[in-house]
């Protein structure tokens, strides 16, 4: 066990000293064509089997936080890192399992939250009891750091059932009263779809309360999204399997600090008949009039895959006109994420597709998502997985994955948004 941790924590350091700062973007003043200011990318090369992520975050301090998990021969490894101050270099990376905990390495990053020097992170833990007639079997693991990363407590199990079946596709988001809300997609009950279940925490992480199922038949891998209204009301995305096979992004909220949820409300009514899981996830995000921003994927009764926006000014009781955002010809849009700040400030990525490039685009918002800039490639090479996330300053930190041969190689840049006085003093 000493010579595995010892290795585990020498292929850290071999990652980590391969970072090396690319080519700076532009920093031209924001115009119409160019409203934001792109800043210095930072690459670090894994060479490794395999690297499932990253997610990332921004605090208000501009610190950046990442979390990842990279599978090398026999070990697979949890690691966070975090920037010391804004625009500083990634720090050393962290290893935040167990040398006895096997990463589930199926499915989605490790989801990320930090509030201070509070860092939370739930990930997919090998069922200790999987069998080759249940393969997609785990446990949902939360870890956390009062010490900003720096070390780790050892994780708690999440899920409070017993059952050998998959509890994964999970998120997790600190509410501004400092409870921390988890959620899942879970089979527990052995229907044929699976739910969507919640839990919380009051004593940072430490423990968390019943396990309270939301919802029945959620496609079983499109990631769960969760975020906080200025009210207090908790939101909660994912996408419902309706009968006839027709996948709708909905929402449901919390009034009461997620000790209940409302009853699911259509984002889009797409009305997308599929006869599967597209694990695709929807995104959502609040400002501090009360909006509810919603993005998602959708291929709709035509069958044509696109990204959507929608927005409610009802607390999730009803939604507006759904809004496309991908604009180019020939490609398949992918992976929609996006992050709001407190003025109404979005930004959104995702993949652009063609059978001989995969990019990663970003369309961003000034007014409240009523326009969208034209979506604007950020990557060199293949670029896949886009995460994103806004501090209320409007600053930005976009991560995705990129193909050099022979690494996985990571890739974080910021993004300055110019004011939202800035745009109108600027329309005609």
């Amino acid at each position: 066990m000493i010579e595995r941790k010892f290795r585990t924590k020498k292929l850290a350091w071999m990652v980590w000293i391969a970072i090396s700062a690319v080519s700076l973007a532009s920093t031209a003043m924001a115009t119409p064509e160019s409203p934001v200011v792109l800043g210095p990318k930072q690459t670090t090369d894994h060479r490794v089997r395999a690297v499932v992520g990253p997610s990332v975050k921004i605090d208000d301090e501009g610190r950046i936080s990442l979390a990842w998990i990279e599978e090398d021969k026999d070990i697979r490894t949890v690691f966070y890192s975090r920037t010391d101050k804004s625009g500083g270099p990634m720090g050393t990376p962290v290893t935040v399992n167990q040398p006895t905990e096997a990463p589930y390495m199926r499915q989605e990053a490790p989801a990320l939250a930090v509030a201070g020097d509070d860092v939370f992170l739930t990930w997919a833990l090998t069922h200790p009891k999987l069998t080759p007639d249940k393969p997609f079997s785990n446990e949902l693991r939360l870890s956390r750091s009062t010490n900003g990363g720096k070390t780790f407590s050892p994780s708690i199990l999440v899920n409070d059932d017993e059952q050998v079946i998959g509890h994964s596709f999970d998120s997790i988001h600190v509410a501004p009263d400092g409870v921390v809300h988890v959620a899942w997609i879970d089979g527990r009950e052995g229907k044929k779809e699976s739910g969507t279940f919640v839990t919380r925490s009051t004593d940072r992480g430490r423990t968390v309360a019943k396990n309270l199922k939301v919802d029945d038949n959620t496609c079983v891998c499109c990631r769960t999204s969760l975020t906080t209204g200025s009210d207090g009301t908790l939101y909660l995305a994912w996408r419902k399997v309706l009968p006839g096979d027709i996948r709708e992004t909905v929402v449901a909220r919390s009034t009461d600090g997620g000790n209940t949820f409302s009853s699911p409300v259509i984002v889009g009514h797409d009305k997308w008949v599929f006869p599967g899981c597209p694990h695709r996830p929807a995104s959502v995000g609040t400002d501090r009039l009360g909006r509810l921003y919603v993005a998602w994927y959708t291929e709709g009764v035509d069958e044509t895959p696109a990204v959507f926006l929608a927005y409610s000014d009802d607390r999730g009781e009803t939604f507006s006109p759904k809004q496309k955002l991908n604009v180019s010809k020939g490609t398949f849009p992918d992976h929609p994420q996006m992050a709001v700040d407190p003025e109404g400030r979005l930004v959104l990525v995702w993949e652009e597709q063609s059978p001989v490039r995969r990019e990663i685009v970003m369309s961003v918002s000034l007014d409240r998502g009523q326009t969208f800039s034209a979506p604007q490639k950020l990557n060199e090479k293949k670029g896949q997985t886009p995460t994103l996330s806004m501090n209320s300053k409007g600053l930005t930190v976009l991560a995705w994955m990129e193909h050099a041969m022979p690494a996985h190689r990571m890739v974080v840049q910021t993004v300055q948004l110019p004011p939202m006085k800035v745009l109108a003093k600027q329309e005609p």
